[in-house]
């Protein structure tokens, strides 16, 4: 659920924060609910609540399907996500050599973008026969258990990564303990071998490594990742074929943004 940063700031309208607050309930896991539902995550009044719901089934975000009687998020939200990956410049460019790569491990390969203490995927280049599972643009990325998250958090500003871990360390210091050692791994790997590995914390069937392009534009910081079924002959490969191959198509983008500048 979406997390006001500063509360108690006077320049913020609390009537879009909860109606943002209901939306960002519904995530591709929750993809129906009811208005109970609603109502326990949000912690919401229920008149202001259903005031909520009306108003943004009048708007187009959700609406109020009859087949499930439950709230479903809305086409019109789909048309707001339309001009943010559309200035998103680095996913063309990288496109065809994603393909490429993908293609040629048999793998999948990904972008994915971070702000402040999110990481969602933005592109992603399927293998013509990888058989790992295809995300869907927008899903959200672990940051703790990812190669693309611990990536992220290696070359974040300093303030955010702080925030984060400390937010981790309040909520689950035994995750938190195990992060740090992580996060050393990590920022090995990236100085010695220019790519931080996966290690298959999240999924152990499959094997990652992740590549952040610098500098950070506009504030957001990009990863490009490679990801293979550790049975894969190419999983084998990745200090002396794919992470090179993957450093190489990075340093291609950032060269083909640098010449738009």
């Amino acid at each position: 659920m979406v997390q006001i940063k500063n509360p108690d700031n006077p320049q913020l309208v609390s009537a879009l924060a909860r109606g943002l607050a209901v939306l960002s309930c519904f995530t591709a896991r929750q993809q129906e609910l009811s208005g109970k539902e609603l109502a326990d995550l949000t912690g919401l009044p229920k008149p202001t609540l259903f005031r909520l719901l009306d108003t943004l089934c009048e708007l187009g975000m959700l609406r109020y399907s009859s087949r499930v009687s439950k709230y479903v998020p809305g086409v019109a939200l789909l048309n707001l996500a339309a001009p943010v990956l559309a200035r998103m410049t680095i996913r063309q460019l990288a496109r065809p050599l994603m393909q490429d790569l993908a293609d040629y491990v048999n793998g999948q390969v990904q972008v994915l973008v971070g702000y402040r203490a999110g990481l969602s995927f933005v592109e992603i280049a399927q293998g013509a026969e990888s058989k790992l599972y295809r995300p869907e643009v927008g899903l959200p990325v672990s940051i703790s258990r990812t190669a693309s998250g611990r990536a992220y958090l290696c070359f974040s500003e300093e303030p955010e990564c702080a925030a984060y871990l400390d937010a981790l360390k309040q909520s689950d210091p035994e995750r938190h303990a195990w992060l740090q050692d992580r996060l050393l791994d990590a920022r090995k790997d990236l100085a010695q071998l220019g790519f931080c590995r996966g290690h298959g914390d999240l999924y152990r069937e499959v094997s990652t490594i992740s590549v952040p392009m610098l500098p950070a534009r506009d504030g957001e910081f990009w990863i490009f990742s490679v990801s293979v079924p550790v049975f894969s002959e190419h999983s084998q490969h990745f200090h002396d074929d794919i992470g090179p191959r993957l450093i190489s198509l990075v340093r291609s983008v950032e060269a083909s943004l640098g010449s738009l500048v």
